[in-house]
């Protein structure tokens, strides 16, 4: 007996749904521009940061810091931390490590070989962050989420060097034939592996299984990728790992996406226990300490208007706990979004915590419009072509030299005693 046509029919679009879902996820990496987006803001936080402290970094991260070498080792070992800052109790190997997080944070930044730069910049925050936990704030902890999450993404598929890259191999690939030669790929991949393997048999990745069992694979992995791509960039495995790469980034896109939503809604309700912000006052108080007011006549006028401070309250409030119910439609998410950013901007202003608000942006941006990040792109690169054309524009350069009768004379009789080939 067959099924009756109506259930057919529903059973074959429900089957039809599934199919492009999963057609979906696995044939691209979905959000290129958010994860772009996240990837710069987050690394440059975190430049910007580094470069800020450069003349304290020894009292917050190295030797003369409050929290000592000894301590931070007896804290590592029960609570199985990684940081390769316990590799060495030595200012040379603390100011190398420094090193390498600002220059892994810059490149990471422009998305140079960002596979790799991803795993070094990784390193740098949780070394840094682990070696003194006290040191930090939210802000930082947002970047040491967001810093082991962007490994697992493909978040340099635009703007950025990689990108440019591989459109200039594709190229290459078209016209020749073959793949272009990645010669400073290989270094890397091998200086890299002759890290991993030391450290892992020395026992300093941390007490966890999971990080020296994640970093083979991304070291491992990467090698396989190459290699098919070099001597059979169209067998079926080099499609298997593509669909497992999309099917990693699109689940590190999730997990980033509701880990915003965790912090906001976790913030929000918390906030509404509190009585202070139950009354509409709470926003008055940090206004009045000295350590949160940068710009003491801007807090003060805020502070002294009663009404101002009891909407920013209430409004800091309602947004924070609505906005992950808001993810349902998409005009009202994206008036919720720029009304957070706006928010992080007043706390960066008003409380004197830019680095904070930068990391929680950049977090936020996972959920800006696709069409509105293609548009911010086009802006800049076309602002960015005009400012160098009028750059170039204003630059003359000075015109031939003309050659007199009697040099030209002298030239070619041979008695003129200083003209070259160039000059």
């Amino acid at each position: 007996m067959s099924a009756p046509a109506p259930l057919r029919a529903a059973g074959g679009t429900a089957g039809q749904a599934l199919a492009r879902a999963v057609q979906r996820i696995t044939a691209s990496p979905l959000g290129a521009y958010q994860s772009a987006v996240v990837r710069i803001g987050v690394s440059a936080t975190f430049l910007l940061f580094l470069l800020r402290e450069l003349p304290h970094r020894h009292e917050l991260y190295g030797p003369d810091g409050p929290w000592s070498w000894g301590m931070a080792r007896r804290l590592i070992t029960n609570n199985d931390a990684f940081t390769v800052l316990m590799w060495s109790d030595s200012t040379l190997w603390f100011e190398v490590v420094y090193a390498l997080a600002l220059v892994s944070s810059a490149l990471l930044m422009a998305g140079w070989r960002t596979r790799a730069t991803s795993v070094l910049f990784m390193a740098g925050v949780l070394s840094l962050q682990n070696r003194s936990i006290f040191m930090g704030d939210g802000g930082d902890n947002v970047i040491h989420l967001m810093a082991a999450y962007l490994m697992l993404t493909r978040c340099a598929r635009v703007w950025s060097l990689d990108a440019r890259r591989a459109s200039r191999d594709a190229a290459c690939y078209g016209e020749t034939g073959l793949p272009a030669r990645d010669l400073p790929g290989v270094v890397l991949w091998v200086v890299l592996g002759c890290v991993l393997l030391p450290a892992t048999l020395a026992g300093g990745l941390g007490g966890t299984w999971w990080l020296p069992a994640l970093l083979w694979v991304l070291w491992l992995g990467n090698a396989a990728w190459w290699a098919l791509n070099r001597r059979a960039p169209d067998h079926e495995l080099r499609a298997l790992f593509d669909v497992l790469a999309n099917l990693a980034h699109n689940a590190a896109l999730l997990v980033i996406m509701a880990e915003v939503c965790l912090i906001y809604a976790t913030a929000g309700w918390y906030k509404i226990q509190g009585s202070r912000w139950q009354d509409g006052t709470a926003i008055y108080y940090p206004l009045k300490l000295d350590y949160f007011t940068p710009w003491p006549g801007l807090s003060g006028l805020v502070a002294s208007s009663a009404l101002a401070v009891m909407l920013l309250t209430y409004a800091t409030v309602i947004v924070q706990v609505a906005f992950p119910f808001t993810l349902f439609n998409r005009r009202v998410k994206n008036v919720l979004l720029v009304l957070m950013i706006g928010e992080h901007v007043g706390i960066a202003v008003l409380l004197g915590l830019p680095f904070f608000s930068m990391a929680m942006i950049a977090a936020d941006a996972v959920f800006l419009p696709t069409v509105f990040l293609v548009w911010l792109g086009r802006t800049v690169s076309a602002g960015g072509q005009r400012l160098f054309s009028r750059k170039a524009g204003r630059v003359r350069l000075p015109g031939q030299r003309r050659v007199e009768r009697g040099e030209e004379e002298a030239t070619r009789s041979g008695d003129g005693g200083g003209h070259t080939l160039v000059g």
